[in-house]
């Protein structure tokens, strides 16, 4: 819940929100998208503060409804955050519906305690063109979301390409990830020939 209820309170009001709670079945708290004007991020933390864990974790039919566009039109850029202090199953499929659905959004996994698989957090993120981020203990819960909000305050790049000069260059991961403002970008390259030049 603390995640959450920081994750709302950084929101500006240029920005559009949702808040989609899920055990056995997603539930959200608005039908699409709202404007973050006061009154929306109240009705948001009052929601929030009234949770209580219950149910499994079902995290398809949760990614599912975080990940649908209303509208196809849509230019901004919508970045997904996926808290959870769970462990879920069936990571193949999880990994395949995210490459699959994720459009032009954004997925950024936030992982609390000992419970949620890191591995898959990491891998889902990667697949979602975001990042993970990892919360061991409640006292750093707001440290660790300031830092994460900076990040996705701060958009410098999107939609990276790299071109090499050699088609046969095998490059990890296969789908650059947007770059943040004091942020790298990592990437494992392995070709059959050097040198090789690269173009972003």
């Amino acid at each position: 819940r603390a995640a959450v209820q920081f994750a709302i309170s950084e929101l500006r009001p240029t920005d559009r929100f949702n808040v989609i709670a899920f055990s056995d079945q997603p539930r959200s708290l608005f039908g699409q998208a709202r404007p973050a004007s006061d009154a929306a991020l109240r009705q948001a933390l009052r929601w929030v503060n009234a949770l209580s864990a219950d149910g499994g974790t079902n995290m398809q039919t949760a990614l599912a409804a975080a990940l649908i566009v209303c509208d196809s039109n849509d230019t901004d850029l919508r970045q997904v955050i996926f808290v959870t202090d769970g462990a879920g199953g069936e990571e193949a499929m999880l990994f395949e519906y995210i490459e699959r659905s994720r459009g032009k959004s954004r997925l950024f996994t936030v992982g609390i305690g000992s419970a949620p698989n890191g591995w898959f957090m990491r891998k889902a993120a990667e697949l979602g063109r975001g990042q993970a981020v990892t919360i061991s203990a409640l006292g750093e819960v707001e440290a660790r979301m300031r830092e994460l909000f900076g990040r996705l305050g701060a958009p410098t790049l999107t939609d990276l390409q790299a071109a090499w000069s050699d088609s046969g260059v095998q490059q990890l991961p296969e789908t650059l990830p947007d770059l943040y403002a004091g942020e790298p970008i990592d990437l494992v390259a392995r070709a059959q020939s050097m040198p090789q030049s690269l173009r972003l």
